[in-house]
Parts: structure tokens; sequence; C-alpha cells
């Protein structure tokens, strides 16, 4: 029987590198905005084989004749207008190809770019991460899924292009893993089918070893067993080590694994709970990165720590009022069972920390709902003990396209995380973002932190920029970024 589940890795089309354009491969033209503000529409647009054309950032169009087949608008030149356009681009030369299927035309599978002589490799790497992503599909189907193209050509004369290609290639690959682990739907997706995954897709860099629900009690971790606790599929927790030699550095990454969220018995309103196949994105991007950061073969180690469970309801579920002893000793006064993330991350942070004694500890996780309501859907929420780790992780997501923006750790708020009846509280009165934040930090054992909360940004409606609907894969290039600047 034909599994009509996607490949985990998806594969993405091919970016090559050619001296000169080809005679018999349909051609796309990139074109800047006739003005400095793509925004004024007052502007006369460019035409060209009778078609108007803005120039604005994303703008495609299809030209008749025996030029370029596709002209694309790049607006005022900005890098992340490529990145846009790229986008853009495959997204028309998708849609051209199955059009051109239906009507029984031939199908073509390669097109090719000419690339600006201004563009430089900040532009180069943006651009090849729009057409990289941009055409991103996601779907579990019986039938034969619509034709795509298959290779990419930019064109230039450039000796550094074949190194930004590889380098873009390595980080939209992060990215789409990310998507591919996140959008699984969740009655494939147990704990125990996230662990395997992550060993499967690693890489021959990476170690992996899964330590399953006996190991978990044995060594204590109380979080991640009661959040388990009410599924039929029991938890697990994936260690992920890359040890390259001569390593300047040691960078411990943790994710949130939780492969599907009910609330628990606090459970989720139903709308919107179908969204909860993706509220391991922050797990996801920390594998994804890893196997980036490997494959990349960047002078730093890493150790990988993603805490695996299902947060169900059932007769062992455990309940507010709770209180859960961690690995390490420390006690949680459970006041909320859909504030799960927390719980296991704590225990991972504990074991990670003292397991592994690493230089820098950064978490990711789709926690808060608060964060959503302070910075939208397209923008992390950073939290850190240590302002030169936050400038490091602001800095790679600009270089990659990923936008943070760091929140405050208010101290007035932490004495509301000490608890009466345990060690600390779960859900303590306060911004929920922000006192979430400050929960964790008590299980950091005062190491430079960062904390990211991925709740907005890690799953989208709509298409805009090289996002498509689904999960985003929003972290992984900035960990990846991360670890080499750290490197």
């Amino acid at each position: 029987m034909r599994n009509p589940l996607p490949p985990v890795p998806a594969t993405l089309l091919d970016l090559e590198v050619a001296g000169q354009l080809r005679r018999g491969v349909p051609t796309a033209r990139l074109v800047a905005a006739p003005d400095s503000d793509p925004n004024n529409d007052d502007v006369e647009p460019l035409e060209i084989e009778g078609v108007r054309i803005t120039g604005k950032a994303g703008d495609v169009q299809t030209v008749p004749g025996d030029g370029p087949r596709w002209v694309a608008g790049l607006g005022g030149g900005e890098p992340k207008e490529y990145r846009k356009t790229g986008a853009a681009l495959v997204r028309a030369v998708n849609a051209a190809l199955a059009e051109d299927v239906e009507h029984g035309g031939k199908a073509f599978r390669a097109v090719q770019l000419e690339l600006p002589e201004e563009a430089s490799g900040e532009h180069v790497t943006e651009l090849a991460l729009g057409l990289l992503l941009g055409g991103y599909r996601y779907k579990v189907t019986g039938t034969d899924p619509s034709p795509s193209v298959r290779t990419v050509r930019l064109v230039g004369d450039d000796p550094a292009l074949p190194s930004l290609v590889e380098r873009a290639s390595a980080l939209a690959a992060a990215t789409a893993l990310t998507r591919d682990l996140a959008n699984t739907p969740s009655n494939v997706k147990t704990p125990a089918w996230l662990a395997d995954t992550a060993a499967r897709v690693a890489g021959p860099r990476v170690e992996v070893t899964v330590r399953d629900e006996k190991w978990l009690a044995a060594e204590g971790f109380g979080g991640v067993l009661a959040v388990g606790g009410g599924s039929a599929r029991p938890p697990r927790l994936i260690e992920m080590a890359y040890k390259p030699s001569g390593a300047s550095s040691h960078l411990l990454l943790v994710g949130k694994g939780i492969t599907f969220d009910t609330g628990g018995l606090s459970i989720k309103p139903a709308d919107g709970m179908h969204l909860m196949r993706t509220d391991m994105a922050g797990g996801a991007a920390v594998i994804a990165a890893i196997r980036g950061i490997a494959a990349l073969g960047l002078p730093v180690r890493v150790t990988a720590l993603i805490p695996c469970a299902e947060n169900h309801v059932s007769g062992s579920s455990y309940r507010p009022g709770d209180i859960v002893r961690h690995y390490g000793g420390k006690t949680t006064e459970v006041g909320n069972t859909d504030a799960e993330g927390r719980m296991v991350l704590a225990d991972a942070l504990v074991y990670g920390i003292k397991r592994f004694t690493p230089d820098y500890v950064v978490d990711a996780a789709t926690l808060t709902g608060a964060m959503k309501v302070s910075l939208g859907l397209r923008t992390g929420g950073l939290f850190a003990s240590d302002s030169a780790l936050a400038a490091a992780v602001i800095s790679a997501g600009e270089r990659v396209g990923e936008a943070w923006w760091r929140m405050p750790l208010v101290e007035d708020y932490a004495e509301n995380v000490r608890g009466e009846f345990g060690d600390v509280r779960q859900t303590p009165g306060g911004p929920g973002g922000i006192t979430a934040a400050l929960f964790l930090r008590e299980f950091t054992s005062g190491l430079p932190w960062a904390h990211l909360d991925i709740a907005g940004p890690a799953r989208s409606e709509k298409n805009y920029d090289e996002v498509v609907p689904g999960a985003t894969g929003f972290a992984a290039r900035t960990l990846v970024e991360l670890a080499a600047s750290l490197a």
C-alpha cells in the first residue's frame, strides 16, 4: 500500500550555479522598482513586451515573447526583499508548470535566473532562501502531488556563489525539516516516532541516544513523566550530540517536544486544538539545527535535548494542585496542566547542565499565548540572562531573516515564582510570557541562558515572504547561525 505521508526530510529543489545563460531553458529576470520607494504608486511602472511591471518586491509577471518568461520585482533592493522575491518567483514558476501540464504542454523542470551585478553575498543568500523555501509543500494525499520545478540555475560570475548557495541550502534544509516534523499529524507523530525520526535524519556526525519511560522514571524526570502520564503513548527524551575536534565552546539546546497538547485536565477549547500538532515546533527546530550545524561542520560542540510527551486526558493525567519533583530534586506546584511545556523543559535544562556542563544554554518552545498577544505572529520573543547572548541571538536572526524582540525578565515578578507548598509555582501571577521565563530561569544554574518563545511565528495561516501555511520552521536558522557566531 502506498504511504500517503510526505517524506521526512522533504526534498527541496536544487540550486545550481552557472556562468552564463543556456538556450532553451525558461528564464526569469529580476528588476528593481523604478523609484527608491517601492510603495510609491505614482511612479510609472516599467513595460516589457506590453506587460506593466511595478518592480515591487514579490510582484512576478509572466511576459510573452522570446525573452524572459517571468519578470520579478526586487523593490528597493534590500536583502529581505530578495528573499520575498525568490519565494514569489518559485510559486509563480510552479503555478505555470502545473498549468502547462494540465493543458498537455511539455513539462519543464529547470529555470535559470541571471543575478544582478549589484547583488552581494547577503542578497544571494536571501534570494536562495526564498527560492528554496517558497515552494515548500506538506500534504497528506493518496494522489500524485502537483508538479514542481526541480532546478533553479543562478547565473553569475562571483566566485563565492557556490559557497553561498551551499550555506543557504543548509539553512533552508534546517527550516524545511522543522516544518516537516511540526506538520506531521499527531496520529503518526508519537514521542517514539519523533525520537526514531530524529535518530534517522540526524546525519553521520551527530550521535543520538533515545531515553524511554523506564529510564526517565529511574532518573527522576518528574516533569516529563507527569505531562506524559495521561497518554497511552509514553514519553521519551532525545539526546543528540555533535562533538567536532577543536571546538571552542559548548552550546546546549533544549526544545519543547509536546507531540500533541490537549491541555490535559485543564483542557483547551476545541477551536484551535487541531493546531497543537505543532506544539513540538521548538523541539523540531532544535533537531533540525543540530543536524544543520553538523552538516556545515561548524567548530562548536552542541548538545541537543528534546523532552517528548503527549499531554492527554485520562485517569492517569496529572492534576492541578499536584506537586511534581523534577530531575535534580526541585519541586513544582502545578496550577494548570496546560502549562506543560515548562514542566518538561525544567527537567531537560537541569539534566543538560549537570550532565554536560555547557558554556551557553538556549531553549526554544511554543510556550505561551501571551507572546502572540505581545509580539504578534511574525516575531519571536527572546528572554535572556546574559546581554551578550541576547545580542548574539538577535544578530543571528537578522542575518538569516528571522526577527526577535528581547523581552524583560522583570525581577518584581520573580517572587511570584516562589512556591508555598513546593519550591516553585508552575503558573505564578503576572504577565504570562515573563513569568514563564522566570520559572525556567530557576532551572538554569546561573549560566548564560536564552529562552526563545516562538508561540506566535511557529505557525502561519497564509503565505508571506518564504513562509507557507502550516508550520513555518521558525528558529531553526537562527540556532544554526548562532552556533556559527559562537564558533
